[in-house]
């Protein structure tokens, strides 16, 4: 009896050691995005809009970080990002060596937290809808202008964040401004 006990007790303690050292080593999801007014993100899968101050600051978020994008989002960029480990949520093969893929968001979402790091969300949409419960940080460009889309930034309740502007800009006749949104 005394053995079922120390059984019984150990697995108590074990597994609240689990839970609570993954509270420890989870990692600081952040999305990172450029939406129009109406949340537009891109079509064809290309961007909408190429704003040099825009695409400095993401360089600048995203340097020395690790990028989480979808099979699509992966395909528009334009080379493969320096300084950056690049991990996809795809079933597709990708042959280049230096791109991590998964094709489980829940082994992807498991591996990353393994890490006690800022990861970022970079796209598509239904990436960043598949992180945005679990990003304590969304940075959005906010661009005051709106265009035919086939790819919007998903709702998400702006009561539930604290909203920190970063800085507004005027480009090409654009204005827009970086925000920072702050789970609460």
């Amino acid at each position: 009896m005394n053995l079922f006990i120390l059984a019984n007790l150990y697995l108590t303690l074990r597994t609240l050691f689990c839970k609570f050292k993954m509270v420890i080593e989870m990692a600081n999801f952040k999305i990172i995005a450029a939406i129009g007014q109406n949340g537009e993100l891109g079509r064809n899968n290309q961007l909408l809009w190429h704003l040099k101050q825009d695409l400095l600051f993401f360089k600048e978020q995203t340097m020395n970080k690790k990028i989480v994008m979808g099979y699509k989002t992966y395909l528009s960029l334009p080379k493969y990002l320096p300084n950056r480990d690049h991990y996809v949520l795809t079933s597709h093969k990708i042959e280049d060596k230096r791109i991590h893929t998964f094709n489980n968001y829940e082994k992807l979402y498991a591996y990353l937290n393994t890490f006690d790091e800022d990861i970022f969300i970079i796209g598509g949409a239904s990436i960043y809808r598949l992180f945005l419960p679990y990003c304590q940080e969304i940075l959005l460009t906010e661009i005051n202008d709106s265009k035919t889309a086939d790819c919007f930034f998903p709702d998400f309740d702006k009561t539930n964040y604290e909203k920190t502007l970063i800085g507004s800009y005027t480009e090409e006749k654009t204005t827009y401004q970086h925000v920072r949104y702050l789970k609460k």
